[in-house]
């Protein structure tokens, strides 16, 4: 085990920071957690903030070794009015600064910098182009969202300080984020692909994305932009056909209309229609992580237990 650092964790109630939190806590980490509504949690201390307004809490970044960046507004919780697009990216953004400049003031120098990011960073609409760290940046709304989420994670950069950013695409779990309400239909007898069934879905097991941002605060070898996705990346059509053989229901072979979601969601619509074959190059030629759930039927087969 690495030595025990004080690790402050924004987003650290969410589906990704409320196990991230248990796993840094059962291997000897002090955790800090910032909220909007402190409140106790096991194996952290939580304190209040509010980026909004500018105010954190100051003993929540006294001694602060590690800093993981998970903070953000739900990308498909909500239509994307103006209003809204404002939010998705202030909430990614403005923390970061907010957190380097109370950190400048106290005199503060963390080791570690790790940001949350997503792979929505790439041309979302080419289903032929195989995007690698090092492909090119797309023009669509999440990819500037994610452009202005990772030059804001190069303020701690240019101080020195090692800065890891987990471009990540659907996390897979039973209880929280998309995966329940991907499933839902499925389980009603309704799986069909969605849209052309061509876009890609590069997604990642919970336990497997925490396990990479344990690795990330304590191995010097990360640096950098990772595509922290798992090794098999598949079309929705293969998804939703899986999905339905795991759970036992039938797959139909008509697709959902593409202009009916965007009825539904309008531009939210973006999500479920369109996504870019994602690779885990650095992961995968650099860090030699062992994934727990490299294939999907596994993921899978783990939620429906």
């Amino acid at each position: 085990m690495a030595t025990s650092q004080n690790i402050l964790i924004t987003g650290g109630t969410g589906l990704i920071g409320s196990r991230l939190v248990e796993m840094l806590g059962s291997k000897g980490h002090k955790i800090a957690v910032l909220s909007r509504q402190a409140g106790p949690m096991r194996h952290a201390k939580v304190y209040r903030w509010d980026p909004g307004k500018g105010e954190i809490d100051s003993r929540a970044i006294e001694n602060t070794d590690v800093i993981i960046h998970l903070a953000g507004a739900g990308i498909g919780e909500k239509r994307w009015t103006k209003a809204r697009r404002r939010e998705i990216l202030d909430s990614r953004v403005k923390p970061v600064y907010l957190i380097a400049e109370k950190m400048k003031i106290a005199g503060v120098i963390p080791s570690v910098f790790v940001s949350a990011s997503g792979v929505s960073l790439y041309d979302q609409q080419d289903f032929e182009r195989r995007n690698t760290e090092k492909s090119p940046a797309g023009n669509s709304f999440l990819a500037e969202v994610v452009k202005e989420w990772e030059h804001a994670a190069d303020i701690f950069s240019d101080q020195g300080v090692r800065t890891v950013k987990m471009r990540t695409g659907l996390v897979l779990d039973a209880k929280g984020g998309a995966f329940p309400k991907i499933a839902a239909p499925v389980k009603m007898g309704l799986g069909a692909a969605l849209g052309s069934g061509k876009q890609w879905m590069p997604w990642i097991h919970l336990e497997d994305i925490c396990r990479l941002y344990v690795e990330a605060a304590e191995n010097p070898a990360f640096r950098g932009p990772y595509n922290a996705v798992a090794p098999e990346c598949v079309t929705n059509r293969v998804f939703m056909k899986e999905l339905c053989r795991i759970l036992r229901r039938p797959f139909w072979p008509v697709n959902v209309p593409a202009a009916m979601l965007k009825i539904i969601f309008g531009e939210m619509a973006a999500i479920l229609l369109e996504g870019g074959n994602c690779v885990n190059e650095r992961i995968r030629n650099e860090i030699f992580f062992h994934y727990r759930y490299p294939a999907l039927a596994g993921a899978l087969e783990s939620l429906h237990d």
